[in-house]
C-alpha cells in the first residue's frame, strides 16, 4: 500500500517550494459575510505563479526527482492548470515538459501551457484518452510521468497552501476547498491533522464523484460531467481518496447556477478574478448552509484561469436574481 503523506510532509515540500512559489494573499469581503453568517477569508491561489495552487505539486514532485529520474523530461494529462504548472517547474529545474491535453481545454489554459515552454499533445475528451496518448508519449520520450493528483508528492506540495493559510489566520475553524481530482482537497485535510479543523470539499453537484465516493466507501466513476467548473472534471484519485474517507471530509455540492453566481461575485465584490472552480466553495457556502459549522471560516480559490468569452455567456445567461 502506498504511503500516505503527513504534515511532516506538507512541512519539507513547503521547505522545498518556498523559494520559487507566491505566498499568495488572503481577501474578506463584508458582503460575503453577511451572506454566508460567518466570517470567510479567502486564500487567493489564483494569484499564485500558473495562476492556480497546482505549482506547489507539481514544483514539489520535479524537485523531488532524482537526475536519472529527471533526466528525460516529465509529462502528464490535464485540463490546463497543472499542465501549466508542470511546465514552469520543468522550466525551473531545466528539463523538457510534455503535456496530453483534451481538445476541449480551454483555450487559455492551452495558451498558458505553451507560454511556459512545453509541448502539447491533443487527446479526445476522456479519462481513456487522456491515459492511453500518456502512455504513448512516456513510451516515446522517456519522460516521468507526473500524476495530477493521485500522488504523494503532488498533494504535500498542494497541502502547503493550508499551511500557509493557517498561518496568516489562525483560528480557522473550517476550511472550504474545490475537490475534483482530491489533491488540494486531501493536502488540506492532512494540514488539519490534530488541528480540531474541518475541511469542506466543495464539488459541483454534475461532477459528484467526490460526494458520491465518499458516500459509498469505495471510488465512484465520474459520469459524463457537464459543469462549467472545467477543472473539477476530473475523477476523484484513489490516494486522495484514502485520506478524505479517513479525515472524515464532508462534501457539499453546489450547483451550476451557484457556480456561476459566486464567480460574478468575486468579479464584482473582491474585483478578483476566479475561474468557476476556485468559486465552487463559495458557491456550496452559499447554498449548503447545513454543511457550515463554524463561525470563522477560510476558503481557497484554487485558480484564476478563465475563459473569458465563455465565461462572459455564462453570466449573460444566467436567470436574473
Amino acid at each position: 500500500m502506498t504511503r500516505l503523506p503527513t504534515v511532516d510532509d506538507l512541512r519539507a515540500a513547503h521547505a522545498r517550494i518556498r523559494p520559487y512559489i507566491h505566498r499568495t494573499p488572503t481577501f474578506t469581503s463584508r458582503t460575503i459575510d453577511e451572506l454566508v453568517g460567518a466570517t470567510v477569508t479567502f486564500k487567493g491561489e489564483n494569484l499564485q505563479r500558473g495562476g492556480a495552487f497546482k505549482i506547489r505539486g507539481a514544483l514539489n514532485a520535479v524537485l523531488s526527482l532524482n537526475e536519472a529520474q529527471a533526466a528525460a523530461g516529465v509529462a502528464t494529462h490535464s485540463s490546463g492548470n497543472h499542465g501549466a504548472a508542470l511546465a514552469i517547474a520543468a522550466g525551473i529545474r531545466g528539463i523538457p515538459a510534455y503535456i496530453v491535453v483534451p481538445v476541449n481545454a480551454p483555450a487559455v489554459k492551452r495558451a498558458a501551457i505553451v507560454g511556459y515552454g512545453a509541448s502539447i499533445i491533443d487527446c479526445e475528451a476522456t479519462v481513456a484518452a487522456r491515459e492511453a496518448k500518456l502512455a504513448d508519449v512516456v513510451a516515446r520520450t522517456g519522460a516521468h510521468f507526473v500524476p495530477p493528483y493521485d500522488d504523494v508528492c503532488i498533494v504535500a506540495g498542494a497541502g502547503t497552501a493550508a499551511l500557509e493559510l493557517f498561518e496568516q489566520v489562525p483560528d480557522l475553524e473550517q476550511i472550504w476547498v474545490p475537490v475534483g481530482g482530491g489533491g488540494l482537497a486531501s493536502g488540506c485535510a492532512v494540514a488539519v491533522q490534530g488541528s480540531g479543523v474541518s475541511v469542506i470539499a466543495a464539488e459541483p453537484a454534475a461532477a459528484d464523484d467526490a460526494y458520491r465516493s465518499l458516500a459509498s466507501g469505495c471510488v465512484q466513476p465520474m459520469q459524463n460531467p457537464q459543469t462549467i467548473a472545467d477543472g473539477l472534471r476530473t475523477p476523484l484519485g484513489r490516494i486522495n481518496f484514502e485520506i478524505l474517507s479517513r479525515s472524515h471530509v464532508t462534501v457539499a455540492l453546489a450547483s451550476e447556477a451557484a457556480i456561476i453566481a459566486a464567480t460574478r461575485l468575486f468579479f464584482e465584490r473582491l474585483k478578483l478574478v476566479v475561474e468557476p472552480s476556485g468559486a465552487v466553495p463559495l458557491a456550496a457556502l452559499l447554498e449548503a448552509p447545513s454543511a457550515r459549522k463554524a463561525r470563522r471560516i477560510g476558503a481557497i480559490i484554487s485558480g484564476g484561469n478563465v475563459d473569458l468569452e465563455a465565461l462572459l455567456q455564462a453570466f449573460k445567461n444566467a436567470p436574473a436574481n
